[in-house]
């Protein structure tokens, strides 16, 4: 939050009143900042990684769906098929391991994070009259205000955490600054200028990144499902982009 009202200060945005927008704000940030990221944590611990990459790339879905319902974006015959594209190369990027004690609980709480997710990338189209980082920063006040009280409720694990040491501080800038500020505020962009059914595609760019930072970083093998799923997914955008209507 710190450094996204310092970069709207730095801008020297205008901030006003609109009650309408407003209020999409306040769903957006239940939704999507709250609901979304909660289920998607809590998903992931309950399964994998692997499984939550795979039952998230279903947002793209959800959002087609959502543009068609709340935007009236054409549900067209290219849309369907650059969604069924990336779908697929995701699951062969990662595959998919339903194992786990609590699995069953792991993929309802993953479906519900990429059906909150597509809702609210929608509902950031509906707003009008503020810019995305303005949008960002109202919406993650939301998000604070709503989950600041089951923080709260335990305090054990943040008590064990040492924020002075460098390690962590890094860390903590880095989600922060980097992977959360930065990255809702290019997204909520994103949304402004390209349709909602569309943008969908771009979020499953993500376990291409994953896995290249992971060869380039850990030093873990690229597979041909790697090479081959990255291509669909690469595909599905183009086709997304050379034929929309």
């Amino acid at each position: 939050m710190f450094f996204l009202i310092l970069f709207s200060i730095i801008k020297k945005e205008k901030w006003h009143w609109n009650t309408k927008d407003f209020r999409l704000i306040v769903w957006i940030g239940i939704i999507g900042n709250a609901v979304s990221i909660v289920a998607q944590e809590t998903g992931t611990w309950l399964s994998s990684a692997q499984t939550g990459s795979v039952i998230t790339s279903a947002t793209p879905t959800f959002m087609v769906i959502f543009a068609w319902l709340i935007l009236k974006e054409k549900l067209t015959r290219v849309k369907i098929i650059s969604v069924v594209m990336a779908t697929i190369g995701v699951m062969m990027i990662v595959g998919i391991h339903l194992t786990g004690k609590h699995v069953l609980e792991g993929v309802l709480s993953l479906v519900g994070a990429a059906f909150t997710w597509a809702l609210m990338s929608v509902l950031v189209k509906k707003v009008k009259t503020y810019s995305s980082l303005q949008i960002t920063i109202m919406s993650t006040c939301v998000a604070i205000i709503c989950l600041l009280p089951f923080s709260l409720n335990n305090t054990t694990a943040l008590l064990k955490i040492n924020f002075f040491e460098p390690k962590i501080i890094f860390c903590l800038l880095y989600l922060g600054a980097i992977s959360t500020a930065l990255a809702f505020v290019m997204w909520n962009q994103g949304l402004t200028m390209v349709e909602a059914s569309s943008s969908g595609l771009f979020f499953l760019l993500q376990p291409v990144i994953g896995t290249l930072l992971g060869w380039l970083l850990l030093n873990e093998d690229i597979s041909i499902g790697f090479i081959l799923g990255t291509l669909l997914i690469l595909g599905s955008v183009w086709v997304s982009v050379k034929f929309a209507d």
